[in-house]
C-alpha cells in the first residue's frame, strides 16, 4: 500500500472552498472504489507555524491505484476538478509513502474508511519528520524499538502513535521518515511546549540523548483534523 501525503498552501481567502472540493469531491470519488481512500484532512494549527496550511494523506492500494489516478488526474475525468482545486491554492508539495513494517497501521481495510463526511470532535495530531544522517533503515529500527514500544508502555503518554512513514523511492528525500501521532493529553502537550528538556531526559538510555546517534535534524507540526476528516 502507498500512501500520498500532500501539503497545500491555501488561498486563505476560499479556504472553505478548497475544504468542500475534498469532502464533496474528492473523498467520494475515491469511494467508488476499495482501491483508494482519503484518511486525514487536516489543517496547519493556528499560531503553530505557517498559515493557511492543509495536510492531506490518501491511501492507494497499490502502484497500479497511483497510476490510474495520476492519469485521470492528468488527462481523465478528473483533470478538471484538479484544475478547479489549483485555483484555490499557491502551491502543493506531494510525495509517496510507505508504511515501515511496524506501522500500527498494518493492512488497512480501506473499505472500513468512511466516506460519507459523518462530523465528530476536533483532534490534534503532532507530525514529526526526520531526516538521519544514519542509514533510514537504522533510523527507522530505533523509531521501533528506542520511541514506539517505550511510548507504549507509558500510563500518562502525550502521544497515540497511529502510523509512520518512510519515503517510496524516487519521491523525495530518500533519508526522511514521517511519524503521525494523535495527541491524547493536552496537559502533557501543555507541559512539552512550555518546559525545557529535563536533564535526566538528556542522559544515555534515553530518547532524546540516544537519538541524536541517528538524527539532529527534525520538524514537528500540529495538525488540527477538520470535524469530517475520515480518520481523526
Amino acid at each position: 500500500m502507498l500512501f500520498l501525503h500532500e501539503v497545500h498552501e491555501v488561498k486563505g481567502a476560499v479556504e472553505e472552498e478548497f475544504e468542500a472540493a475534498f469532502r464533496d469531491e474528492w473523498m467520494p470519488t475515491l469511494a467508488e472504489s476499495d482501491d483508494a481512500r482519503l484518511l486525514w484532512f487536516c489543517h496547519h494549527a493556528h499560531g503553530s507555524g505557517v498559515a493557511y496550511n492543509v495536510v492531506t494523506i490518501t491511501a492507494l492500494r497499490d502502484g497500479a491505484t497511483w497510476e490510474s489516478l495520476a492519469r485521470r488526474i492528468q488527462r481523465g475525468d478528473l483533470k478538471g476538478w484538479a484544475r478547479a482545486v489549483d485555483e484555490l491554492r499557491h502551491g502543493v508539495r506531494g510525495k509517496l509513502l510507505f508504511p515501515v513494517h511496524w506501522s500500527p497501521t498494518g493492512d488497512l481495510d480501506l473499505s472500513t474508511v468512511p466516506t460519507d463526511g459523518r462530523t465528530h470532535e476536533l483532534s490534534l495530531y503532532m507530525e514529526d519528520t526526520g531526516w538521519p544522517h544514519a542509514a533510514i533503515d537504522d533510523y527507522v529500527e530505533f523509531w521501533g524499538t528506542g520511541y514506539y514500544t517505550p511510548m507504549q508502555e507509558r500510563a500518562a503518554r502525550l502521544l497515540d502513535i497511529q502510523a509512520v512513514f518512510q519515503l517510496a523511492f524516487g519521491t523525495g528525500v530518500r533519508k526522511e521518515a514521517i511519524l503521525m501521532q494523535k495527541i491524547v493529553n493536552e496537559r502533557v502537550l501543555m507541559h512539552l511546549l512550555t518546559h525545557d528538556t529535563a536533564p535526566e531526559h538528556r542522559q544515555p538510555g534515553q530518547f532524546m540523548h540516544d537519538a541524536l546517534a541517528y538524527r539532529d535534524r527534525w520538524e514537528s507540526k500540529l495538525l488540527r483534523t477538520s470535524a469530517w476528516s475520515p480518520l481523526y
